[in-house]
């Protein structure tokens, strides 16, 4: 289930370098999915990203950020954060060629 995510996110990046490759990788590089950094939830539920982290995910304030959950065993065992602004094209990339066969 965790390596669905790289697997989307290692297709999608191909494809905004221009590399699209007919079949994704199943295993996408290494250097994918790593710990960037641990973070603190407060009192009231909120948790800070990390200057370097903001900046290396050019991330800013008022951005849009999708949580993704996924459950293994009937548990949320990992949280991605995803721009909603980079979903849009994911998802088509993923689904165009899914209509593509059912049209």
């Amino acid at each position: 289930m965790l390596n669905i995510i790289g697997v989307v996110r290692h297709t999608y990046m191909q494809k905004k370098k221009g590399n699209e490759s007919p079949e994704p990788s199943k295993n996408p590089s290494p250097g994918c999915c790593k710990v960037e950094s641990i973070v603190s939830v407060d009192e009231r539920g909120q948790m800070v990203l990390p200057k370097e982290l903001r900046e290396k995910a050019h991330i800013k304030p008022g951005d849009k950020l999708a949580v993704v959950a996924m459950e293994k065993d009937g548990k949320v065992c990992c949280l991605s954060l995803i721009k909603v602004d980079d979903m849009e094209p994911m998802v088509k990339g993923i689904l165009s060629p899914i209509m593509k066969d059912i049209l």
